[in-house]
């Protein structure tokens, strides 16, 4: 990828993205604004070689802004990108809850890609939702699909997807974390060293996940397969099973969906 990329914002999810960039390609040309923390740009700096500068230089020296700065933040930044000449620029946000519509508010004809990570970029494994604004054309639309697809997969979504995405794969690492933390503290209660729990619960995760990628059944079907009637595995299922365990997942979805539209509606005023 030979775009000069321009992170606006320096917290997780940029950090996230950058080292995954970095990981993709190494001589890949990254500079990097926060204007909230100098001591983190720094670190930035020091742990991934990008290119600490200022908003003016940043826009002027890439060909790709990404606006990762918080939510709340946004607007603020896009009204110190409406002084400048944004012409053949393709700015991607990373905000969540922050619809195009605020874009093109801001930044009237100017190509616009809203994009919903999650932080393992960092290990070249995010799945990212893509909404294409309207006025990026084919060759910016590839581009954004060339940085993304450089840390993980992508999946373009019409707008009106993207918090049903945000509340699958946008937030949902935090799920898998909690899933694994919880279950290496039933392994300690249960007698094992917190070590050993962390090492059976990381390798099944990352199996578990490794066969349903790369097997042709369902989720469904493989636990079946690994469920014999009245077995182990039954008993610890029949748990999840009297306690609700799908729909506190589903419960789980909707209000992160139905948060994401609370912001939506918050950060459009």
């Amino acid at each position: 990828m030979s775009q000069s990329i321009g992170f606006i914002g320096g917290g997780n999810i940029a950090e996230a993205m950058i080292s995954g960039l970095k990981k993709a390609n190494s001589a890949l040309e990254i500079r990097v604004t926060n204007h909230s923390n100098r001591g983190r740009l720094q670190g930035l700096v020091d742990r991934y070689n990008v290119i600490a500068t200022s908003l003016t230089e940043l826009v002027e020296d890439s060909k790709v802004l990404i606006i990762a700065v918080k939510p709340k933040d946004v607007q603020g930044v896009l009204k110190d990108l409406a002084g400048f000449s944004l012409q053949n620029k393709l700015v991607i946000s990373v905000a969540a809850g922050v619809p195009l519509k605020v874009f093109y508010k801001y930044l009237p004809g100017v190509a616009v890609v809203r994009a919903m990570p999650n932080t393992s970029t960092a290990v070249l494994h995010s799945m990212t939702g893509l909404v294409r604004g309207d006025n990026v054309n084919d060759e910016q639309a590839s581009v954004g699909e060339k940085i993304f697809s450089a840390t993980g997969k992508i999946m373009w979504v019409p707008e009106k997807n993207i918090n049903a995405l945000t509340a699958i794969s946008g937030s949902g690492p935090a799920y898998f974390y909690l899933f694994a933390e919880s279950l290496i503290k039933a392994g300690v209660e249960l007698g094992l060293s917190e070590a050993e729990a962390e090492v059976l619960v990381l390798e099944t995760l990352i199996g578990s996940g490794k066969m349903i990628a790369e097997s042709d059944k369902s989720p469904g079907k493989l636990r079946e397969e690994v469920t014999s009637p009245n077995g182990t595995t039954y008993a610890a299922l029949n748990v999840f099973m009297e306690e609700k365990l799908a729909q506190t997942v589903q419960n789980a979805a909707w209000a992160c969906a139905r948060r994401a539209e609370d912001l939506e509606g918050e950060y459009s005023e």
